[in-house]
């Protein structure tokens, strides 16, 4: 693999761990049935699926295509960043594999649907659920911060990619959205059921990606902050 495939590879992964995490899961999961309560085609419900899908990728690209191209536009920053990006790289990492693992918190909380977001949602229609999407994918839950802004743009500085990393990432978090959208066109008792196995899937994902992730932090802390290995 080159290293940008794997970087889109890890990418990819990012977005689908942040997806299935509990609150974003939880939101997706009612984001899609509140916009779908009313809908009696499947084809709708799957449309509504897309729609909160594509809110929640143009939100993660435009965020991180701005952040990561105003680093990259300043020279002395983008400089700095190719000589040191490994040196701060590895202690994020090893924050982010705390909060993975649970042990660190960020304080955070996601977002609820809100009797202002509902109006607007439902004047919107079925395009609301674009809207859902856009909305949700601002309001960040600890995992969500972790992974997006300790894991996601660190790998998009490197690549120096303002649009596919981000791009691939938000795809990742749209397969299980997807999926929901699916279960909801065959029977809203699937959903149930799919939830609670991908609830208790995720821990076990969570735990073991955290652990990876703690491990390369540690290792590209000692190797290039200690100089130890």
């Amino acid at each position: 693999m080159t290293p940008l495939l794997l970087m889109l590879v890890g990418a990819l992964w990012l977005g689908v761990l942040t997806s299935i995490s509990p609150c974003p899961l939880a939101t997706n999961l009612a984001a899609i049935s509140y916009v779908s309560r009313d809908v009696s085609s499947p084809g709708k419900v799957l449309l509504a699926g897309l729609l909160y899908t594509l809110g929640r990728v143009l939100v993660y690209v435009a965020l991180a295509s701005l952040l990561v191209t105003s680093v990259l536009s300043t020279p002395g920053v983008s400089l700095w960043l190719q000589s040191n990006l490994n040196k701060f790289l590895g202690p994020l990492l090893i924050l982010v594999g705390m909060v993975l693992l649970g042990l660190l918190s960020l304080g955070m909380t996601g977002a609820g649907i809100s009797d202002t977001l509902r109006q607007r949602v439902d004047q919107l229609g079925l395009f609301g659920a674009a809207l859902l999407g856009v909305v949700f994918a601002l309001s960040f839950c600890p995992v969500s911060a972790a992974l997006y802004f300790g894991s996601l743009l660190p790998l998009a500085v490197q690549a120096e990619s303002t649009l596919l990393v981000p791009a691939v990432y938000g795809l990742g978090t749209a397969v299980p959205v997807v999926a929901f959208a699916v279960l909801l066109m065959l029977g809203t008792g699937w959903v149930g059921a799919a939830f609670n196995r991908l609830s208790q899937v995720e821990w076990w994902v969570r735990q073991g990606t955290g652990v990876a992730i703690l491990l390369i932090g540690l290792y590209l802390t000692l190797h290039h902050v200690w100089q130890v290995v």
